[in-house]
């Protein structure tokens, strides 16, 4: 049986060695693997960006999408782009933290005044300094997109931290969203994000922590009707490129391509307010209870955490430099 897992692994590592890229044709195509729906904002705003790339190209460079998985989980098409057997894919911030500890800083609770100044921090100088501070591990980030404010949803109202209290959440695999749930009083319990729903139909979990989009198009609303929005982080999503593809394009193809991800990501979060919006018309619709806590007394048993991140100069000096810019 494992002799057999051995061989299935490197058949499909054979098979997806020559997805990352074709560079025989007059035409280059890059393969850009993901986990998302095809009806997310972020696939559009994908979509989008390889047609803008084909106008700026003239038609010589573009990027073949694979949605759904179909190449992987997000992880291990992080891994893939790592040697070169896939070209692009989309990434959380909270995995990210994995390849690169800067991105720990994104995943910190309360983190951002509010959406504003959030988007200058990660448009900005602050931004694209996380973006290349994977270049080592032969990742490049290209540009973020919008992924809204993460909230509890469980089972059972959560209006305070104490109703947190003794609940399973699930969580992504974060060392930083992980002590975030502790500190607030809940139980972390990481789970992929395709069994989540299962996990909570089977009480494996008594709740989760996501944007609205991803609770309501994921009918998660069916088996937990209560969301709070507390907004205790709001983690990005990042466009990463592997280096080792990147580094085959020349230097008028690396700025057509980096000036397509920057257009796709604005036109990504005009969808994202729209998925928004609609995420809560449905939820409202289907009788979701929606809260409104006090998001101070979540701020406060948080603070311990920017305690134990200050003591690394690194990351100390990234949070007020967030913290600071106006």
């Amino acid at each position: 049986m494992r002799l057999y897992k051995v061989k299935l692994l490197i058949l499909i590592f054979i098979g997806v060695s020559f997805l990352g890229c074709n560079f025989e044709d007059e035409t280059k195509i890059i393969r850009l693997g993901h986990g998302l729906d095809t009806s997310h904002s972020v696939h559009k705003a994908m979509v989008f960006m390889s047609e803008r790339l084909e106008e700026k190209s003239n038609g010589t460079i573009t990027i073949s999408i694979y949605p759904n998985q179909q190449l992987g989980s997000e992880r291990e098409c992080v891994e893939l782009l790592q040697i070169g057997s896939l070209g692009m894919t989309k990434v959380s911030a909270a995995t990210m933290e994995n390849f690169a500890k800067e991105f720990r800083v994104l995943n910190l609770p309360y983190l951002f005044r509010d959406s504003e100044h959030r988007f200058k921090v990660l448009e900005g100088e602050i931004g694209q300094d996380l973006l290349k501070s994977s270049s080592d591990k032969n990742l490049i980030g290209l540009t973020f997109y919008d992924s809204g404010t993460r909230n509890f949803y469980a089972d059972k109202p959560i209006e305070s931290p104490a109703d947190l209290k003794g609940l399973k959440l699930r969580v992504m695999p974060s060392n930083t969203a992980i002590n975030t749930v502790k500190n607030l009083g809940g139980s972390p319990t990481p789970i992929s994000w395709g069994e989540l729903y299962t996990a909570l139909q089977q009480g494996i979990v008594d709740g989760a922590e996501n944007n609205l989009p991803s609770y309501y198009l994921n009918n998660h609303f069916e088996v937990c009707p209560y969301y709070s929005m507390d907004e205790h982080t709001a983690i990005p999503d990042e466009l990463l490129i592997s280096t080792i593809i990147w580094d085959k394009l020349t230097v008028q193809q690396q700025k057509w391509l980096k000036e397509a991800a920057e257009e796709s990501s604005a036109y990504q979060k005009k969808l994202w307010q729209q998925s928004e919006q609609e995420a809560l018309d449905g939820m409202k619709e289907a009788g979701v209870t929606i809260i409104d806590p006090d998001k101070s007394k979540f701020r406060e048993l948080v603070e311990p955490i920017y305690e134990e991140f200050e003591k690394d100069p690194e990351m100390k000096k990234i949070i007020e430099k967030i913290q600071a810019l106006r």
